[in-house]
């Protein structure tokens, strides 16, 4: 009997081989790993602070930096009496507002028709679309100028064949030319979320409304446009922000009458010499930008972007 109890007695985990559980760390340990962290941390912090943190501090300081033993809110309150930085806010809005619309639905039909209308070369016109987001601004601008500029293709083609001392196309240097690139330009922005988004919508829904007799439109309206909203407010917010910090298409337009934030930071600085004022409308179009940054973030968050 003794001997069997022995055999039927619990062996202790020890003598069955098992692996020892890991060691807890001491104080001492969590204090070396918290430190070692911190040690990979910090080189970027640094770079990140010295590279954008403190020139934007600079920015801000200049802005509420008081000439003549004024307030430090004065050049503010100046910038904002003023005729000039309404009207340039009023055209940045007005501007961002209609390419963003514009970049919407032509970027919408677009990329309807290279996913579900099939033709040669969809594939390389949908590659061909990433290879476009690294183009700079200014290049889609001076491709217009060639075509509608005020010696472009159009306007020599116009003159030749009138006789007319100069052609009828000079929109470019007006608002209009400007909303013009900027749909141009930032439409392949709102593309790319949405043929994202068509490529991993089912066929079969749009099988079975085919099916069930519905019309193209309406595959369209009821279907397919409820599975592109989120990519579509990804889209249109990321256009917004773009446009409403844009320099380039306004500068090659050579568009004098259009004074956007961005032009009128240039135009206090360099041309005035006025660089509080410059400051206080770059902290503004800061400002404005972040806030539609964290909306773009908010929104591309919820659509899967």
């Amino acid at each position: 009997m003794a001997e069997v109890a022995r055999r039927e007695a619990p062996v202790p985990a020890q003598d069955r081989g098992s692996a020892p559980g890991p060691a807890p760390q001491t104080p001492a340990g969590l204090d070396l790993a918290r430190l070692n962290g911190v040690l990979w941390v910090l080189p970027p912090v640094v770079v990140l602070a010295l590279v954008f943190l403190y020139p934007l501090a600079l920015v801000v300081q200049q802005s509420l930096s008081p000439e003549n033993s004024g307030g430090a809110f004065d050049a503010y309150a100046s910038v904002f009496a003023s005729q000039s930085f309404r009207e340039a806010l009023g055209t940045t809005v007005w501007l961002a507002v209609g390419a963003t619309v514009g970049c919407l639905v032509l970027g919408f039909v677009l990329a309807l028709v290279i996913a579900f209308v099939p033709f040669p070369g969809a594939r390389a016109v949908a590659k061909f679309i990433d290879v476009f987001l690294s183009f700079p601004s200014f290049l889609v601008t001076l491709a217009l100028l060639f075509v509608y500029g005020t010696v472009g293709m159009a306007n020599g083609a116009w003159t030749g064949l009138t006789g007319a001392a100069e052609g009828p196309f000079h929109f470019l240097t007006t608002p209009w030319g400007v909303l013009l690139a900027e749909i141009t330009y930032f439409t392949p922005f709102v593309m790319r979320p949405l043929l994202a988004a068509f490529s991993q919508l089912e066929t079969a829904q749009l099988e079975v409304a085919a099916g069930l007799g519905a019309r193209p439109a309406r595959i369209v309206r009821q279907v397919i446009l409820p599975e592109a909203l989120p990519a579509l407010a990804a889209g249109g917010s990321l256009v917004l922000v773009m446009c409403l910090n844009e320099f380039g298409i306004v500068l090659f337009t050579g568009a004098k009458d259009v004074t956007t934030l961005p032009m009128l930071i240039y135009g206090k600085a360099i041309l005035e010499s006025d660089y509080a004022a410059a400051c206080v409308v770059a902290v503004v179009n800061i400002a404005i930008s972040v806030g539609l940054f964290g909306l773009y973030r908010v929104v591309s968050k919820r659509a899967g972007a």
